[in-house]
């Protein structure tokens, strides 16, 4: 086998594994968003801050079903771009999680929010881990893909 039927056969359709994340991620996100956005504008009568919180909950399951779509419409291989885009999804949602509940736990100052601190903390440092672990995959793909003059 060649460089070229290597190269080649990496760049076949997705697999079955595959479609499945990414559908999963499509309804998953436009579901969610779905469900929030009707709750928002069922509720008018809501604080600021809640508002806020819906709004970020609807762009982040729109920004979910976005990259379903995305990667669904690809129908090749991606060399692990689709799992650094996901994480770095995960890192700003987890972000965005973690800047919530420290302004809570700042606010009200029970035990309950701070355990949701740590909570958060722990699932922001999984998303970095896993956002480090994609982008090496990633590198290394694509190191192997030069290598083979791709």
């Amino acid at each position: 086998m060649n460089p070229d039927d290597l190269i080649g056969k990496l760049s076949g359709p997705l697999s079955l594994r595959s479609r499945i994340g990414n559908v999963v991620a499509l309804l998953g996100g436009l579901g969610g968003a779905l469900f929030i956005g009707l709750l928002w504008a069922t509720e008018p009568a809501l604080p600021g801050r809640t508002h806020l919180a819906f709004g970020v909950l609807v762009a982040l399951g729109l920004a979910w079903a976005g990259y379903g779509v995305w990667a669904l419409t690809r129908r090749t291989p991606l060399f692990a771009l689709d799992r650094v885009i996901a994480a770095w999804l995960a890192v700003v949602a987890t972000g965005l999680l973690t800047a919530g509940t420290i302004a809570v736990a700042v606010a009200r100052g029970t035990w309950v929010s701070t355990a949701g601190v740590l909570v958060a903390v722990t699932l922001a440092v999984l998303a970095v881990v896993i956002l480090i672990r994609a982008r090496a995959a990633r590198a290394a793909l694509l190191r192997r893909k030069g290598e083979l003059g791709g």
